[in-house]
């Protein structure tokens, strides 16, 4: 019986050892778990504090970091700034700088794997490289220097840390190649590619046999209704006349002919300071690490320029040096053609050409995937450019494209220039070679001028028919060349006091040449120029006030167009209640309102009731998520009788007043289905987010294993406000893209300048620089961008010395 009756106390005790055992087990498996993601972590994590030997050095570089991490680089020659930049820049963006690069090369399959194939095919087939090696064998020689350093600082850094670079090598089982001068090139011409734009056409092209030629119209944007240019056509009317006759000096040789941003800056007469103040916030999709890092340069006595930097080529792209500031917003120039080629029925490698048959340049590509498989592709270019059909998979015409980027230019050394430049004068003639990533480019001295100039590559040629696919069998439509630099329009000292450009329309009809169309409706200059025509003074404060503005002239006109039609004696108690809400309303897009989620919700439905029953089930959602849809309820909204508005369906004729009508009540109907019955759950912040991503975190577990994002923040604003905060259409809790960063400087003492970008300036997760500035920046918030030596030095958090070695 004692037998017995001790087995269940001997399985017992034996349960509790294995427990016992079991924990132990698991508690040392989660320690080793703890260390090793804590060790993969920490892999590239630099030592801020570090002597470190690199060779081709002639003396000692100084990097001195701040608590933002930005990195003061003081060299003393030209050479070791840019070698040492080279490698502090690698130090902290270094698989950034190796992704970008892979992007122009076409060598994100190697990586990714299967699902890249196409994108790299077509990154191969723009030829990035082969561009860059031309403007590398064009430029003076102190900036093919300057970019031979940079190379290698990347290299020795690369060649210093092969054993221990960051994470996302490791996990996704790659060694970066050696950088080369042409791959910090390459990514202006990555800039200049804008993929979503240069569809338009497309999209067009497909909608125009379901509608007639009234609807088609009201497509498209009637830039005349546009008041709002960023130049003042009547400034200077002598220069217009000049522009007329030159035009028609071409026309007697025969030679006649698609991202978002703020800039301004004010006088000192307009500036609490006496001195200008200039303003810039250029708008790109978020991304983790971000797209900037600032950074700040100097050479004794020859260069000391401060600002943003691309990861992975050298210079300071936006900023200021000690005697000017400058900033940049899209042109949007139209400067992208399709042609459609006809092809040799006998042979596709032959196109038809002012009468005869011209031979297709042919080209090999391989490309090795990390599924081990290998594809192969040839692809034809002509005169104009490469074949792209294929891309957005048209099988029944032959497309090929000329862009801006086929045509000679070298922003690279422009912005070498610039960095430098002393004066009005230098920065003018430093901009003379941008052309391919075309901007408006605000400007302020320590003299007190002000200025504004288009620097932009424009196409010169004939646009009898702008939406429209042009026939490739001819030359009448081919680029003549580009309009001279100098007679692009520019604004220097304005009797206004200010100058300012949101990707407004450019110029008015006067201009002689075609410079664009798809420039943004002029929802947020109107409000730029509305705050800066409300003082006669403007401080810091204003400007920033300015930057973080989420008051929406957007809103204001669906208030006045759409909302004061609603007959509120035919709503439900619900649909009553947020009508005097919304009419008591200012258009704030304030995240804790309930306004801009309903405002949002009706620009949905409202659009989908004028536009789907004609597009139908298939075209409308690819209608609804381009730009064409805002340019085409735009239009309606300055058209109420616009054809659009009926709705072909039924049997009944819709009028604009019985669409808003019903779009308000499905908006009220959606929210409620969507979120909640309760108002109080609509509150824009509660809908409108920003989560800042990694993009390895597209796997779930290795987001939260090594934290890698930031978010979700409840965040103001839209698209159409001067702080915006944009989505795709229908996502409004996926916020993609806005301000790129926000700069005030302050040309009375450059130690005030104020600056933020969204993440922070390194990308190794470890660091204490790793999306650091991330809720400050969407607080509205700010921090100095120090210039003087003596700040830098009474800030610094970090010093590092690169010493010389053999």
């Amino acid at each position: 019986m004692a037998g017995k009756n001790s087995n269940p106390a001997i399985k017992k005790n034996l349960w509790r050892k294995f427990l016992k055992w079991f924990i132990i087990v698991l508690a040392l498996l989660l320690v080793i778990a703890f260390i090793l993601v804590r060790t993969i972590a920490r892999r590239g994590l630099p030592d801020y504090n570090a002597t470190i030997g690199i060779k081709g050095l002639t003396a000692e570089v100084r990097v001195i970091r701040d608590e933002y991490g930005t990195p003061h680089i003081f060299a003393e020659n030209e050479a070791d700034l840019y070698r040492a930049t080279g490698y502090v820049m690698a130090q902290d963006r270094i698989w950034q700088m190796d992704l970008l690069r892979r992007v122009t090369l076409g060598r994100l399959s190697e990586i990714f794997g299967d699902s890249y194939v196409e994108t790299d095919l077509l990154m191969r087939s723009l030829r990035h490289t082969e561009k860059s090696k031309q403007i590398l064998q064009n430029s003076p020689a102190e900036l093919v220097a300057a970019v031979e350093a940079f190379s290698d600082g990347v290299n020795q850094y690369i060649a210093a840390n092969k054993n221990s670079l960051p994470f996302e090598f490791l996990l996704l089982g790659y060694k970066p190649d050696a950088w080369e001068p042409c791959h910090s090139v390459n990514l202006i011409g990555f800039m200049a590619w804008d993929l979503k734009a240069g569809w338009n056409e497309l999209l067009l092209e497909n909608i125009k046999p379901l509608i007639d030629s009234a609807r088609y119209s009201e497509l498209l944007p009637h830039v005349e209704r546009y008041k709002s240019t960023v130049f003042d056509s009547k400034a200077n009317p002598l220069m217009v006349h000049n522009r007329i006759l030159e035009l028609e000096k071409l026309e007697k040789l025969g030679l006649d002919i698609l991202c978002g941003s703020n800039n301004w800056a004010v006088s000192g007469n307009k500036s609490f300071t006496g001195m200008p103040l200039v303003a810039n916030d250029m708008h790109l999709s978020f991304s983790v690490p971000g797209i900037w890092m600032q950074m700040h340069q100097v050479v004794k006595g020859k260069l000391n320029v401060s600002g943003l930097a691309l990861p992975g080529q050298p210079l300071i792209v936006v900023g200021h040096n000690d005697s000017i500031a400058w900033g940049m917003t899209n042109t949007y120039v139209d400067n992208l053609d399709y042609y459609q080629e006809t092809i040799n029925p006998e042979n596709i490698n032959q196109y038809w050409f002012k009468g005869e048959w011209h031979d297709f340049v042919l080209h090999n590509e391989t490309i090795k995937s990390k599924s081990g498989q290998v594809f192969e592709k040839t692809f034809r270019t002509n005169h104009r450019g490469p074949v792209v059909s294929e891309f957005k998979d048209i099988h029944d015409k032959v497309l090929t494209i000329h862009w801006v980027g086929e045509e000679p230019g070298n922003e690279l050394l422009s912005i070498y220039k610039a960095n430098r430049a002393t004066n009005w004068n230098g920065f003018t003639e430093a901009f003379r070679n941008f052309r391919s990533v075309s901007q408006n480019i605000v400007y302020g001295d320590i003299n007190g001028n002000i200025g504004l100039r288009a620097c932009a590559g424009v196409p010169v040629r004939k646009r009898d028919a702008i939406y429209r696919i042009l026939p490739g069998d001819t030359d009448e439509f081919d680029w003549k060349g580009m309009v001279p630099y100098d007679e692009l329009p520019f604004e220097f000292n304005p009797r206004r006091g200010y100058v300012s450009s949101a990707n407004n329309r450019t110029i008015d009809s006067t201009y002689p040449y075609h410079i664009g169309v798809w420039y943004d409706i002029p929802y947020r200059i109107d409000r730029i120029r509305e705050l800066l025509e409300a003082k006669a003074k403007l401080s810091v404060e204003d400007f920033k006030d300015i930057q973080n503005d989420y008051t929406s002239k957007y809103a204001q006109t669906i208030i006045d167009k759409c909302f004061v039609l609603l007959d509120s004696t035919a709503m439900s108690p619900k649909e009553k209640k947020v009508y005097r809400l919304m009419a008591d309303w200012d258009g704030s897009m304030d995240k804790n309102l309930v306004q801009p989620s309903v405002l949002e919700e009706f620009i949905a439905t409202f659009t989908e009731s004028i536009f789907k029953d004609e597009l139908g089930e298939e075209i409308y959602p690819t209608f609804r998520s381009n730009k064409i849809s805002r340019f085409a309820l735009y239009n309606v909204l300055e058209n109420p009788a616009s054809p659009w508005v009926d709705n072909v369906t039924t049997t009944e004729t819709e009028n604009f007043a019985l669409l808003v009508g019903q779009a308000y009540a499905s908006a009220i109907a959606n929210l409620t289905d969507k979120f909640s019955p309760k108002l109080k759950k609509w509150k824009w912040g509660n809908i409108h987010q920003i989560t800042f991503s990694h993009p390895l975190s597209q796997k779930k577990i290795l987001g939260i294993l090594f934290k890698l994002n930031r978010g979700p923040f409840a965040v103001s604003g839209s698209f159409h406000t001067v702080s915006p905060y944009g989505y795709a259409a229908g996502q409004p809790s996926k916020v993609e893209h806005g301000a790129s960063h926000r700069h005030i400087f302050t040309l009375h003492n450059w130690d005030s300048t104020l600056s933020i970008i969204p993440t922070g300036n390194s990308g190794a997760i470890k660091s204490r620089f790793y999306l650091d500035q991330s809720e400050q920046f969407v607080n509205g918030e700010y921090h100095y961008e120090f210039f003087s030596q003596s700040a830098i030095e009474q800030n610094a958090r970090f010093t590092m010395k690169l010493e010389p070695v053999n």
